[in-house]
């Protein structure tokens, strides 16, 4: 028993050095609201810190699918791209 758990502290403890690191925009902001409303509607902390992780990651996907819709539909005559011509003095 001993050595499993010795095992088990082993593999917990090597993880972050074989991970690649991970982009957690809107995961911990998230996981944190999930966690305390888990936390207080039936004390299931870490189940609402999940659900909050994965909602907080697909508002950020979306928001960012968004923010790239937005800067590359410049059309004719946009104000978001300088396309006139400007003479050099």
């Amino acid at each position: 028993m001993k050595s499993a758990a010795i095992a088990a502290a082993l593999a917990m403890l090597s993880v972050p050095f074989l991970s690649e690191p991970a982009e957690a925009a809107g995961c911990l902001k998230g996981a944190l609201v999930g966690g305390v409303a888990g936390h207080y509607v039936g004390h299931h902390g870490w189940i609402g810190a999940g659900i909050g992780c994965l909602v907080g990651r697909h508002r950020a996907n979306a928001r960012a699918r968004q923010e790239m819709h937005r800067t590359t539909t410049a059309g004719y005559g946009s104000s978001t791209y300088n396309t006139y011509y400007r003479p050099v003095r």
